[in-house]
């Protein structure tokens, strides 16, 4: 007797757990109520699930690629210093960069251009509370007047173009000497050591 007890049991909970399953699944994964239509129908549909996971992974990552796109020669890279065991902070074959860059270390990917006293700044770095706000208060107080400024998001990144005036007294000549402001500003703003002055 308690062996058919038993078996009932087993049996009931078993058609409990056919019954959420199928209830868990789209109704075309399991067509017909029978439990191996049903365990293959919760197969297919967790194997389509993985699939896609795998797909939403993969544009996820690919999502923050093309914002390294905008960038031709930046003169500081958080790439290379990644892939860069001594932490150099630029890309060893890139034409533009200066000698005086190569030992610092790259807060964020920075590329700079210039044209006369005109400078545009292309910035990307992980998103940081009052990032933005710092950094204008960073370029005022490096005498570079932001003329426009335009902010792009993808997930926990974030670009900034920038374009600035350079304004007299500028200690700042060079498209280099810029870059390595900015950077130092920027390492001050993540280590929390920035202030408004």
């Amino acid at each position: 007797m308690t062996h058919i007890v038993v078996e009932r049991n087993r049996r009931k909970q078993m058609n409990e757990y056919l019954a959420v399953l199928r209830s868990l699944m789209p109704q075309s994964y399991a067509q017909r109520g029978d439990q191996a239509s049903i365990i293959g129908g919760a197969i297919n549909f967790v194997k389509e699930l993985e699939q896609l996971l795998q797909s939403m992974d993969s544009n996820k990552r690919s999502k923050q690629q093309p914002l390294a796109e905008f960038f031709t020669f930046p003169q500081f890279s958080t790439r290379a210093t990644q892939s860069n065991n001594n932490s150099a902070g630029v890309q060893a074959n890139e034409p533009n960069m200066a000698q005086s860059n190569s030992n610092q270390w790259a807060a964020a990917d920075i590329e700079v251009t210039m044209v006369d006293s005109h400078a545009n700044l292309k910035i990307l770095s992980k998103k940081r509370p009052r990032q933005l706000l710092k950094m204008v208060a960073g370029f005022q107080s490096l005498r570079l007047s932001v003329l426009h400024l335009n902010v792009t998001t993808v997930d926990e990144m974030v670009l900034y173009s920038v374009s600035v005036k350079i304004e007299e007294g500028c200690l700042l000549n060079t498209v280099d000497e810029i870059a390595a402001a900015v950077n130092q500003m920027l390492s001050r703003i993540q280590e929390g050591g920035f202030s408004f002055s």
